[in-house]
């Protein structure tokens, strides 16, 4: 993943999910679901949604699963990987 998609899908989920934390607070290792109560069914919503907006790109429903939310770098890099495609 590049440090600029990296920084980008930071701010998307800050921004997104209210989260109270930093966008450099999140590491590529900061785990996800299951571990931030904000990434709720609503909260999927909300960040696929984001992420669409922001990268212009579409996320199809048979590419949503617990992996692509698993931290922060495996989101970057899912995103970084459409964004090549």
């Amino acid at each position: 993943m590049t440090t600029a998609t990296l920084t980008a899908v930071r701010e998307v989920l800050v921004d997104a999910l209210e989260l109270t934390q930093q966008p450099d607070d999140l590491q590529p290792d900061t785990a996800l679901f299951g571990a931030l109560p904000e990434l709720d069914s609503f909260g999927v919503v909300a960040l696929v949604g984001a992420l669409e907006d922001r990268f212009d790109i579409t996320i199809d429903d048979d590419e949503f699963g617990a992996e692509l939310f698993e931290t922060v770098g495996s989101l970057a890099g899912f995103v970084d990987g459409k964004l090549r495609s």
